[in-house]
């Protein structure tokens, strides 16, 4: 489990998060939504000791963050973030090979290419995995990122807005991928993601920010209904129960 007891972070005199506590579920996928600089990425990357935090504790499994070896940490936590720029040109097996790095050094053995491979099929790149990573449409970059991140294999995946540049086919491959990696692997994965939509049919709990603190939190069928999401997005949603999932309309 990953605990986050009264964290708080600020840039200047501005909190972007505020005393914010919440306990992740394990072998569960946790969505953190809400509008535009609730300080979803913030909490993130403070989990995964990208960022460090002003205050506060953050745990995994019972190990305070800042207590963990960052090649240990880096076999137990993977992140990707929203912006992943590489200045050298790699191939996409390249690419997905640095996901073995916390456990080869560089080095890989036959245990680690049988995960780059495996990585790959799973993400569907396997026709491009020679191609440079300049050769790729976004989308395609995007999903070669999120095979690095499962050959990682770690307990824990963070995803910071991984639906960003996809279509709508390779967005419902990739919550796919991640809900195997839950349900047949018992990964636990935290993501971050504005598609309300998604959230609600492949989410197990959701945690709901708004102005750098959590204002809602529970299971998904708990915070998937008109009262909760009008004080999340201030907005009007109207609920629809479409082949069991709810499915939220906000367009009219």
């Amino acid at each position: 489990m990953v605990e986050v007891r009264e964290v708080s972070k600020r840039y200047g005199n501005k909190f972007v998060v505020e005393d914010v506590s919440v306990k992740i579920p394990k072998g569960k996928i946790t969505s953190f939504i809400g509008p535009n600089g609730a300080g979803k990425s913030t909490l993130l990357s403070m989990v995964s000791r990208l960022i460090k935090k002003d205050q506060g504790k953050i745990s995994i499994e019972g190990k305070d963050i800042g207590q963990w070896e960052s090649k240990e940490l880096a076999k137990k936590i993977s992140i990707l973030k929203q912006s992943n720029n590489i200045n050298i040109r790699l191939t996409v097996k390249d690419l997905v090979s640095f996901g073995r790095f916390p456990y080869s050094q560089g080095r890989l053995t036959r245990e680690d290419w049988k995960h780059v491979d495996e990585a790959i099929d799973y993400m569907e790149l396997k026709d491009m995995q020679d191609k440079y990573l300049d050769q790729l449409s976004g989308g395609q970059r995007q999903r070669a990122y999120i095979a690095m991140v499962i050959a990682q294999n770690t307990d824990y995946i963070l995803l910071d807005e991984p639906l960003n540049n996809l279509d709508m086919k390779h967005s419902v491959q990739i919550m796919k991928v991640l809900r195997r990696l839950v349900d047949e692997l018992g990964k636990t994965v935290v993501i971050v993601i504005h598609d309300i939509n998604f959230a609600s049919c492949y989410s197990d709990y959701i945690v709901a920010l708004k102005n750098g603190k959590i204002i809602k939190e529970g299971p998904t069928h708990e915070i998937i209904n008109e009262k909760a999401l009008k004080e999340i997005y201030d907005m009007d949603m109207c609920i629809k129960d479409i082949n069991c999932n709810k499915i939220c309309v906000y367009f009219s």
